[in-house]
């Protein structure tokens, strides 16, 4: 009798470590339409489904119907790469009524912004580094059409980043140093701008963005304007296209968040504990997305590459067990 209830007792509790393991459950995963969202959704679809025996499933997702969808109707249960800012004030009311959380930033050093100058001149020249430097040696930034003036390459018309760089330029009195701001005319015409650039070992000064393919392929260096964030005068002043007085400023990181249902959080918490860690540079994705580019690699693919390659940076995102359950599905791809 006494073996027969030592081994109920056994039983019992092995099969509530097997519960407490498959608590995870269906999962769904908002897959968004852009290259870095979609790598992080397939790389928490692998590690969910092999590291914590989730039943995830990837649906199709956008910033704004993904956020509203999970406030209103509670999936999909992930939102792996959410540019917060875009509706702040909703998602700060889900989690306020307990219906969403934020686990953490997909991008660690958040979205970002500002003038760049290829690697190369800064290893030349230090100081290039900084916006003193870029104005001192201003004759090395040709205009394409303009030899007696320097260029500074803006965003293109009609994107927003081109109202808050033509504030930012007037700022700086770039003018009065012979800069000419140029309109790339398209978001292919600013990335080949840099590549050009770059193929000649030519001098170059604009505005870019990360992470981007582009910032992975052609290693540049952020300038310094030397004054900081004053994030309070970039909402309302250098983001406006009626700003008077432009002061000079950084621009601030964006959040980008992984967003999650309360429900999910709470029936899966090693799961969520997982999301809270699960974090990538901008350094790192712009690496993949220039492998995607160059490999004409979908999300899938590139998270096969990711996961066999940097498993120094997965595994500190998940526990030693699930890192071996990992490894070993891994071995099998």
């Amino acid at each position: 009798m006494k073996k027969l209830l030592g081994a109920a007792l056994i039983l019992a509790a092995s099969t509530g470590v097997a519960s407490a393991a498959d608590s995870c459950g269906r999962v769904t995963i908002a897959d968004m339409n852009w290259n870095s969202a979609t790598v992080i959704a397939n790389v928490d679809k692998f590690i969910l489904e092999e590291g914590f025996g989730c039943d995830a499933e990837l649906v199709p997702g956008d910033t704004m119907p993904t956020g509203t969808s999970m406030v209103e109707k509670g999936e999909p249960d992930i939102a792996p790469e959410l540019w917060s800012n875009a509706m702040k004030e909703a998602l700060d009311k889900g989690v306020a009524e307990k219906r969403l959380r934020y686990a953490g930033k997909s991008l660690s050093d958040g979205g970002e912004e500002g003038f760049w100058v290829p690697a190369y001149m800064v290893e030349k020249d230090p100081s290039m580094a900084t916006i003193e430097g870029v104005i001192k040696n201003a004759k090395l930034f040709k205009h394409p059409e303009d030899p007696s003036k320097s260029a500074m390459m803006g965003c293109p018309a009609g994107w927003n980043c081109q109202i808050s760089t033509g504030n930012l330029f007037k700022a700086l009195n770039l003018a009065d140093a012979g800069f000419e701001l140029i309109d790339p005319g398209s978001g292919a015409g600013l990335a080949g701008s840099i590549a050009k650039a770059y193929e000649r070992g030519e001098g170059w000064f604009g505005y870019y963005w990360a992470p981007t393919a582009i910032l992975g392929k052609y290693k540049m260096v952020k300038v310094d304007t030397g004054n900081g964030t004053d994030l309070e005068h970039f909402r309302s002043c250098t983001t406006k296209p009626d700003c008077e007085n432009p002061k000079v400023t950084l621009y601030p990181p964006a959040p980008v968040h992984t967003i999650t249902t309360e429900a999910f959080a709470s029936k899966a918490p090693a799961a969520y504990e997982y999301l809270s860690k699960r974090s990538f540079t901008n350094a790192k994705m712009n690496e993949l997305l220039a492998w995607m580019e160059d490999n004409q690699a979908d999300g899938d693919i590139a998270m096969e590459h990711f996961m066999k390659n940097n498993e120094d940076i997965w595994s500190k995102w998940v526990s030693a067990d699930a890192a071996a359950k990992i490894k070993k599905a891994l071995a099998n791809l």
